[in-house]
This record gives structure tokens, sequence and C-alpha cells, in this order.
């Protein structure tokens, strides 16, 4: 088995860092101890927190992305799509919970910037999945609906959870591996309510 480089040992310990810290309360003296290197070694390869997040955001979305896209190009209904999206969406925040908190400051800081780091690893397929609602619509599946309205109700009910975690933890006394299972519970929860609120 090959050994870890020096950079691979640094995004591994940074991942769980990151997951276990979150950005703003991650250091790099944090990173480095886990790394088992000094924090002059972690410097070299990263200049900064915010570049080895960055790098760590770039392999996330490589490898979580393509995943969206198959299912929203997949030969099923859109109801499949949604119970599909969202359980792949709701285990991914679970995996990665720091990601949501960088999309937002990356959303406030230049939304440019961050689309331009989506459409490197590939273009959302939005033409087709408005093609599929306007179908099903005619054949009377569902409702008559905006197409980004579905997408914005989706996407909030997968995510503000992870956004909220904190005042959730604290409000319920729940700990990570709790807030997670219901997390996992909640997968059906909220396919459900986007698919009644859309069905015909």
């Amino acid at each position: 088995m090959q050994t870890p480089s020096t950079e691979e040992k640094i995004l591994a310990a940074a991942r769980k860092i990151f997951v276990d810290k979150g950005l703003e309360g991650a250091r790099m003296q944090d990173i480095a101890d886990e790394a088992g290197i000094n924090k002059a070694m972690l410097h070299y390869y990263f200049r900064s927190k915010e570049k080895l997040f960055d790098t760590i955001f770039t392999d996330v979305a490589k490898e979580f992305l393509p995943k969206l896209f198959a299912i929203l190009t997949a030969d099923k209904t859109l109801f499949e799509k949604i119970e599909l999206f969202c359980a792949a969406y709701i285990e991914h925040e679970t995996k990665t919970p720091y990601v949501p908190v960088f999309i937002i400051k990356e959303i406030n800081r230049g939304p440019k910037a961050l689309m331009q780091r989506i459409t490197q690893v590939g273009s959302p397929p939005f033409d087709a999945v408005i093609a599929q609602i306007k179908r099903e619509t005619k054949a009377g599946i569902i409702k008559p609906l905006e197409p980004f309205d579905l997408l914005l109700n989706t996407l909030s009910l997968c995510i503000f959870p992870y956004l909220a975690k904190p005042m959730v933890q604290a409000v319920t006394g729940m700990n990570t591996v709790q807030f997670n299972d219901m997390m996992k519970k909640r997968c059906a929860t909220v396919s459900k309510v986007i698919i009644d609120s859309i069905k015909a």
C-alpha cells in the first residue's frame, strides 16, 4: 500500500478538523497537529486556512456534483428524482457539514466565482429538468409550477438544518450523532413535503 504524501495527509487532516470544528473554529495549528507535521510545513503547502479549504471544496464538488447531475438527468419520474436528490444531498451534507456555511459565504462574497467553480465540474442540467417539469405538468402528474421555486424549496429544506445545526443542537440538546440520525430520518419527510406540494 502506497504511503500518503504530505499533501494528502494535510487534506485528510483538514477535512477531519473542518468536520469537528467548522471553518471558523478550525486553526492551522489544529490541522498541522492532526497531520503530524509542524505549522511551517503546513504553510509551505497551503498559505492560509482559506486556501486549504478552497482546495477541499473543489475536491468535494468534483466528487459530489456529478452524482447530483446524474440523478437529475436519469430516466426516472420527477418524484423519483426528488427522493434520490434529497437522500443524496442529506447524506453528503452529513459527511461534509462545513460545506453549506462555506457556500453561503462564497455566495455573499462573489456568486460569479462560485458558479465558475461549479461549471468547471459540469453544467447543472437545468434545461433537462425544466423540460421534464413541462412534460409532467402537461400530462397532469404535477401542478403548474415555476421550476426554480421547486429547486429553491428542495435546496432550502435540505440545507437549512445544516446551516442552523448549532442552534438546533443548542435547543434540543442533540449531539452530532443524534443530529445526523435525525437528518437520515428526515430524508423521507423532506421528499414527501415537496412531492405532496406539487402533486396534481
